[in-house]
């Protein structure tokens, strides 16, 4: 058996970190592919009190629910008011209200928002 030297500990080290970093980014890029896989199907319910809806939506435009844009063709509303929501390159959710904070789906971007809003009325976004 060779002898243990610093020269081969260092290199079975780095060789062990870099298969670790191989497995971290599969894991991850595995993670985003499920996110992005398909589209987010509609949705209509209500939530603590709160009508919440998001549909698939096609079109041009930026806002008002239709489609292209940050929501990646996607309308979300709150009681009827537009939340603006927003796709990441990652296939995760963002909105106006929980800008910070990204989620699986647009229901659950929606879910979110109800319960940061804690009762208050959506105010709708006035971009110029």
């Amino acid at each position: 058996m060779p002898e243990l030297t610093r020269r081969r500990a260092l290199g079975a080290a780095a060789g062990a970190a870099a298969a670790l970093a191989v497995a971290g980014t599969t894991a991850a890029a595995a993670a985003r592919k499920e996110h992005t896989a398909a589209d987010p199907a509609s949705f209509d319910e209500v939530y603590k009190g709160r009508r919440i809806q998001g549909t698939p939506s096609h079109g041009g435009g930026h806002h008002g629910g239709h489609g292209g844009g940050h929501g990646g063709g996607y309308s979300v509303h709150i009681d009827g008011e537009e939340l603006h929501v927003m796709r990441n390159a990652d296939g995760t959710w963002i909105s106006v209200v929980n800008h910070y904070e990204p989620f699986a789906t647009p229901r659950a971007v929606a879910r979110a928002a109800v319960a940061e809003l804690q009762g208050a009325d959506l105010v709708p976004l006035v971009t110029v």
